[in-house]
């Protein structure tokens, strides 16, 4: 078990109703780990006093994440850090939340709300095929899009999200950087509310993206934010009649 810090009273606010104290970290984390990380009940606890939400924070969500995508953290992590850019938090949700879109929002669509997935797939090799072939040597994890059939004139959208590893020495961020390119006037990247770049407007989307999404291939975009946070949006070209009724 890793070495936690023992605190037994609330340090960080004087409103905070947990004035007898809380349970020491070491017996959380063992309720936790009997829950087997359970991101409802993580959330459940971050919003019960600001001590509990530092050791989320902190410890549990990075737990979650290692036992959602064991593999895909320990690459992440490969480098020598022994934390993930923009917090274990945000990369928790990113693992299990769909961040849909806003009518004139990011993707100046229609509108579909977020959600929660029970499992997706996350990928490093279908991650190379979200980048220019100069900048493959970068590691990018993509997931499988996530579906939304028959969404009016738009027709069927497939929403992906991602996470460089080591996003601030990456190839794709010194390109956007040199390409000039302009951060989102006025959305936040929804896993960590971080500022966005567009990559379509930097002409940073290769054809290959659409042909690993199975879409159309001039709709495709996505977004990157400071932290290394992809998110994007397809239109997904229709099924055949053998494809549609497997």
């Amino acid at each position: 078990m890793i070495p936690l810090t023992k605190q037994y009273r609330c340090i960080h606010s004087k409103s905070c109703q947990c004035t007898k104290g809380h349970l020491n970290e070491d017996v959380i984390y063992l309720v936790f780990q009997q829950l087997n990380w359970n991101p409802h009940a993580i959330a459940n606890l971050s919003c019960t006093c600001k001590w509990f939400d530092d050791l989320a924070k902190r410890v549990l969500w990075k737990e979650f994440c290692k036992t959602r995508a064991p593999k895909m953290m320990q690459d992440l992590q490969s480098s020598g850090s022994h934390s993930v850019d923009g917090s274990w938090r945000a990369l928790g949700k990113l693992l299990i939340y769909c961040s849909g879109c806003t009518k004139g929002g990011l993707f100046n669509s229609v509108q579909v709300p977020g959600h929660f997935v029970y499992r997706t797939r996350f990928s490093r090799t279908s991650g190379k095929s979200f980048l220019l072939p100069q900048c493959r040597t970068d590691v990018l994890y993509v997931s499988d899009p996530c579906e939304h059939l028959e969404q009016g004139d738009e027709g069927d959208l497939g929403f992906f999200r991602g996470i460089f590893k080591s996003f601030s020495m990456s190839k794709v961020k010194k390109m956007l950087i040199k390409r000039g390119a302009k951060f989102h006037p006025t959305e936040m990247c929804p896993y960590c509310k971080a500022k966005l770049w567009n990559m379509s407007e930097t002409e940073m989307i290769p054809q290959s993206a659409s042909c690993r999404l199975g879409s159309y291939e001039d709709c495709v975009d996505y977004y990157v934010c400071l932290n290394g946070h992809l998110l994007g949006m397809c239109t997904l070209l229709p099924l055949s009649d053998s494809e549609a009724s497997q």
